[in-house]
């Protein structure tokens, strides 16, 4: 396997930019350490105005892990993490980390029904969570066993109700507030999991090669699967982002976090990356444009990475309110494909190139991405980063290259790549090949530059808004509808980028079509978005010999009636 250095599309990288990173020989735990001990005065983290420097994260962050030792967790055990964007998600994440633990994030707004089937695999013990999804994880049955849930009351991290009133309409406000509070009794509130002073310096730390975090993620195909990603594997990827925004300076950056963290892109831009810089994270737990342009008065941005429908609406109500978004610098789109005319329409206001970058969830999750340069070439995912190579091979047999030029299935080597999937060796020998590449399920075109094109995706995961869904999830909840026989879910691409859900379902016989009752059967059962947007009817659910839904066969009958 040839170095980076070699490789042709390194001399399209922006000057600068090298073509290997040093790989980390610490954890992540010293990397925040060090950032807290020279960050000391500079602000860590804004939410609504109200910052928190990295000396008092630093301190906060110590009596969190305290709290935890106590409560019983020890190194290796897994802790939970159903939190939105708020400064108690910064504490919670490095304070588990701090105890060699590995952090398991999830989506807030997931149902019970979802929750379970993630705790049901990882069996974490001890939960840190918002106090709305609170109930959901109480409702688990008797077999999933809970020790002790930690809430979060998200209003405590605002600033003192008459400064925030300063800074938000009343009406807002009070929306605000109801949106992100609600009660949590028979829990352990966050204040006290932090009454009882620092954990001892002396307490072990993890090392590089241990476990940070299980991220779950659909993978190429069928149900959630935790990857499983290593101190290493997440450092490495944070030295590969600081690689490729050259010109990023320390404590001069202030990054907006749009991005939910207990996503793969947002936990590495602002946890790791972030923190690396010792940037300001100003934090969003949800994505407001009026919030957003309302805090560029007082913090204006110089990182905005999101996903295009995310530019695309913070550019037209940035135009509409006269708001300068000229600070915006360092701009990356991933989670779909960017459209041309988003990227007018963003660098027609703010300050920087707006590049489209590729990654998934088993590469922490960065792999690809276009320079921030002039080379840039819209259209395509991009080069890869440093320490990062690629092949192109046959869609069919993994080991046969593609010929240059012809499409194939991309595979992805460098130090960011996942050690497998959690109690699942089967997907992971899938997924992971011999020498450590990783089968990405896109099929991709790569010219003789080495910038990347996604012709096709030999996973069926439907990308909506950014997030993953898997077909087969959506599928399984609508099967268990008494009136639906069987069920096919696809995604209908859209003009402005990524796909609708769309179900095509089969009736029992004698049974009626009623598609408001069936989405709101879903709404139920699985997170908003996740829901498909349109329900049809069809006769027989095509399949398979062996029974599998062949989606192909249900897009060509179902996307031309839509």
């Amino acid at each position: 396997m040839s170095t980076t250095d070699q490789q042709p599309w390194v001399k399209n990288y922006q000057p600068g930019v090298p073509a290997e990173i040093d790989l980390p020989t610490e954890s992540l735990v010293e990397m925040f350490e060090r950032s807290v001990a020279e960050g000391g005065s500079h602000p860590a983290t804004e939410f609504f105005g109200r910052r928190t420097t990295y000396s008092e994260l630093g301190d906060q962050v110590a009596r969190a892990a305290e709290g935890l030792r106590r409560l019983g967790v020890r190194a290796g055990d897994r802790v939970a993490l159903v939190l939105p964007n708020c400064p108690q998600h910064v504490i919670a994440f490095y304070a588990v980390l701090r105890l060699g633990a590995i952090v398991v994030e999830h989506n807030p707004l997931y149902t019970s029904r979802e929750l379970r089937h993630l705790f049901e695999d990882h069996q974490a013990r001890v939960v840190i969570a918002w106090d709305k999804a609170v109930p959901a994880i109480q409702a688990f049955p008797a077999d999933v066993e809970i020790d002790h849930i930690v809430s979060v009351n998200i209003l405590k991290a605002f600033p003192t109700a008459k400064r925030l009133a300063l800074s938000l309409p009343v009406k807002k406000l009070r929306a605000t507030r109801d949106a992100l509070t609600a009660a949590a009794p028979g829990t352990i509130p966050w204040e006290k999991l932090l009454a009882d002073g620092p954990l001892s310096a002396e307490h072990p730390r993890p090392s590089v090669s241990d476990l940070a975090a299980i991220q779950y993620t659909s993978g190429t195909t069928g149900l959630p699967k935790g990857a499983m990603l290593t101190h290493f594997n997440l450092y490495s990827n944070a030295l590969q982002g600081e690689a490729w925004m050259h010109g990023a300076e320390v404590r001069k950056e202030v990054f907006y976090a749009i991005l939910p963290m207990f996503h793969a892109f947002g936990m590495t831009l602002y946890l790791t990356y972030g923190i690396r810089k010792q940037g300001l994270i100003v934090l969003f737990p949800k994505f407001d444009p009026e919030l957003i342009l309302d805090a560029m008065k007082k913090s204006p941005a110089t990182v905005y990475c999101a996903v295009p429908p995310i530019y695309e609406r913070t550019a037209l109500a940035a135009k509409e309110r006269g708001v300068s978004l000229r600070s915006c610098r360092f701009c990356i789109s991933g989670a779909m494909n960017l459209p041309p005319h988003v990227v007018e329409l963003w660098e027609s206001v703010s300050g920087g190139l707006l590049v489209e970058g590729y990654g998934m969830t088993e590469s922490s999750p960065v792999a690809l991405g276009n320079p921030f340069h002039p080379t840039r070439r819209t259209g395509t995912i991009g080069v890869p980063f440093p320490s990062t190579t690629m092949r192109v091979v046959d869609q069919n047999d993994p080991e046969v290259e593609a010929p240059q030029g012809e499409a194939g299935e991309l595979l992805l080597h460098g130090p960011q790549v996942f050690q497998g999937y959690w109690n699942n060796p089967e997907e992971t020998a899938k997924t992971l090949l011999p020498g450590g590449w990783l089968r990405t399920g896109d099929i991709v075109t790569v010219d003789e530059d080495g910038f990347t094109t996604i012709v096709d995706r030999a996973k069926e995961i439907i990308i909506t808004g950014g997030f993953n869904v898997s077909p087969t999830e959506v599928e399984a909840v609508l099967r268990l509808h008494p009136d639906v026989l069987d069920a096919a879910v696809i995604g209908k691409p859209l003009e402005r980028g990524g796909e609708m859900v769309v179900a095509a379902i089969e009736l029992e016989p004698g049974a009626e079509l009623d598609e408001a009752a069936l989405r709101a059967y879903c709404r139920a059962r699985l997170a908003a978005y996740k829901v498909p947007r349109r329900v049809v009817q069809i006769h027989e659910t095509p399949r398979s010999m062996l029974g599998k839904v062949l989606r192909k066969e249900v897009r060509e009958q179902v996307l031309p009636t839509l």
